[in-house]
């Protein structure tokens, strides 16, 4: 048992450990030989601490004390919207109240893509009627790793427009993603609000990713008080940014953080961290048709070949709809 105890407050010093050494390595000065240094240094000093310096607890409260501070250094690291912004990330949405049911969305984006990397930028103005809103739906986009996707969220209204907003990382021009630096304070947070022509056009035409698109059940009440939320924190993004985090902020987890605001009754589950198993959620919860097996389901979801044929067509979202099983009823 006195060996179990010990294993136990192990492991958690360890990982602390790891953590530290890592964020001074990631988040520390640019220098990497200073950055190596202050990471190697960090790792010594809680092995010292805590292997050498007796009695146990003088040991444990030095590490606290050194861990206490690392801590206070990382969380005083401040995001910026003031940076030299990859293209597509470049603008952030404008939005503009004309009523409470109107609302106008400056810096749209609205590309045309010839290649991933070749595109024209264009950015544009949208004004939507919120109480038109007839339903949302869900896209998961898989690239090669079954259990991850990434999720974008669209509204629906009653003149065919459709409203797509993309949670994502907003990379500098020299960046590119690292699943690793995105649980570190690397990348802010950028809400993509797009036409589907553009952000989801791009992943099924041009970065080959598999794309699947659910009809939600969500009410039509609900999906515009989610979207209201979204678009409140699309506005305070612009005055204050705040940092991406693959754990606790990322495309699917801040998804969840909008619908508890404005109806917490849908309760945790592991799949909204390895979120590729989305789809399997939403059909247990009955948020997705199920009048079907899931695996008909599924693979009548995946838009992927429709959307490559409709590869620049205006009407692209209606053709990607097409032979989608139907909505749900809605409650």
């Amino acid at each position: 048992m006195k060996f179990l105890g010990k294993l136990l407050l192990a492991l958690p010093l360890l990982l602390a450990t790891l953590w530290g050494c890592a964020a001074l390595w990631i988040d520390g000065p640019a220098s990497r030989p200073l950055a190596g240094a202050l990471a190697a240094g960090f790792g010594l000093a809680c092995g010292l601490l805590l292997i050498w310096l007796r009695p146990c607890w003088r040991g444990l409260a030095g590490f606290a004390l050194l861990f206490s501070g690392l801590l206070a250094w990382w969380l005083s690291i401040e995001p910026s919207n003031d940076r030299d912004w990859q293209p597509d990330v470049a603008r952030p949405p404008d939005v503009i109240w004309v009523d409470e049911d109107h609302v106008t969305i400056r810096n749209i984006r609205l590309f045309e893509y010839r290649s991933n990397e070749d595109f024209d930028e264009i950015w544009g103005e949208r004004t939507y009627d919120l109480s038109s809103i007839t339903g949302v739906d869900l896209y998961l986009a898989t690239w090669g790793a079954p259990l991850i996707a990434h999720t974008i969220v669209s509204w629906e209204f009653e003149d065919g427009q459709h409203l797509a907003i993309s949670i994502e990382t907003r990379k500098e021009s020299h960046e590119s993603y690292s699943a690793l630096r995105g649980f570190f304070r690397q990348f802010e947070l950028y809400y993509v609000v797009s036409e589907e022509r553009d952000v989801v056009q791009v992943r099924t035409n041009f970065r080959e990713d598999r794309v699947s698109l659910f009809r939600l059940a969500t009410p039509p009440d609900l999906a515009r008080a989610v979207l209201v939320d979204y678009l409140e924190e699309i506005d305070r993004l612009s005055r204050r940014p705040r940092w991406y985090n693959a754990l606790t902020q990322n495309c699917t987890t801040a998804i969840q953080h909008h619908i508890d605001h404005v109806a917490p009754r849908n309760p945790w589950d592991w799949r909204i961290l390895v979120n590729g198993q989305l789809d399997e959620l939403a059909y247990e919860r009955g948020n997705i048709n199920t009048s079907i097996p899931f695996e008909e389901m599924q693979r009548r979801s995946d838009i992927t070949e429709i959307a490559n044929a409709a590869n620049g067509a205006p009407d692209f979202s209606q053709r990607i709809r097409v032979g989608l099983p139907e909505r749900p009823p809605q409650r």
